[in-house]
């Protein structure tokens, strides 16, 4: 499927928003996990590789978009797990349940041990363990994960003033930032509490036309309230697009909040990146469940 710009009417402003559909490019390689494998994926068969190998948390979409992407172009796939308490509940867990059924093979570590996933004395015992890899970082993010991001916008986007995007390890948000306009301004909302994110996005991005947004992350990664919950439902009752709590949903709060605000210029035309990982709702809906709080509204 191919993505589209689907409008959210405002009522009482005069900024016109849009939300780029990136949710919808495939069924399990979502939003940006999709641009993000692509030419990783080229460049695993140009050097032979069999296997592709990465890190992930527990509901993580990487992992899941990495099984899938393995059983649709004939990979092999191994998944490094943060958390070895992890293992006896794969099917307690709806996203390495999911990934389990689509032939990837889960290495789950302490999470002191994960915190070396970037040594080079780290990987070389996963070679030793596991042989010949092509290594996907955590979160997926690379330099040619940042060039698959980079087809996000289109010429047809350029009318757009404001460029909006939740931002994780800030691979996406540098793409964008790559392919935006000079004319352009990309405002990134961080998914994690910290500023460690503006050095990461320095190393990729070319040009100067963005800021962070630091906040609407709601206490930090995969945190949530029952504000967030509230709000994700009613878009999803007024607008028909789903959202996922940890990222786009943090985002398409702090812009309409933003816009409430007046923080943007005078008919502003803003464009909101749908960055995916609906999948993550299950597992979300999980937590909420046996907290006795309202659950997220994945279909009517």
């Amino acid at each position: 499927m191919e993505s589209f710009n689907q409008k959210i009417a405002l009522e009482n402003t005069n900024v016109t928003l849009y939300i780029k559909r990136e949710d919808l490019l495939h069924p399990l390689i979502s939003g940006n996990k999709y641009r993000k494998l692509k030419y990783n994926l080229d460049q695993a068969q140009k050097e032979n590789k069999s296997v592709l190998l990465t890190f992930g948390g527990a509901f993580s979409n990487h992992i899941l978009a990495v099984a899938a992407a393995g059983k649709e172009h004939g990979f092999k796939t191994i998944g490094i797990i943060r958390g070895e308490e992890l293992k006896d509940k794969i099917n307690e867990n709806p996203t390495l349940q999911k990934a389990s059924e689509l032939g990837m093979v889960f290495d789950f570590v302490t999470r002191e041990a994960y915190r070396n996933k970037n040594d080079s004395a780290f990987i070389e015992l996963l070679s030793n363990k596991f042989g010949d890899f092509y290594l996907l970082p955590e979160g997926g993010t690379n330099d040619l994960a940042v060039q698959g991001c980079e087809e996000i916008l289109t010429e047809d986007d350029a009318a757009f003033d404001y460029v909006c995007c939740a931002v994780g390890t800030g691979g996406t948000i540098s793409g964008i930032i790559n392919c935006s306009k000079s004319s352009q301004q990309v405002l990134g909302f961080p998914a994690l509490k910290g500023d460690f994110l503006k050095e990461d996005i320095c190393s990729f991005a070319k040009n100067k036309n963005w800021e962070l947004i630091s906040d609407y992350h709601f206490g930090g990664y995969a945190k949530v309230s029952v504000e967030l919950i509230h709000f994700i439902n009613e878009f999803y009752q007024k607008y028909k697009v789903p959202l996922d709590p940890i990222y786009t949903g943090k985002m398409v709060f702090g812009v309409l909040d933003l816009i409430k605000k007046k923080k943007f210029s005078n008919n502003a035309k803003i464009l909101m990146i749908h960055t995916g990982g609906l999948q993550g709702i299950a597992g979300m809906n999980n937590s909420l469940r046996q907290k006795k709080l309202t659950e997220i509204i994945i279909n009517d």
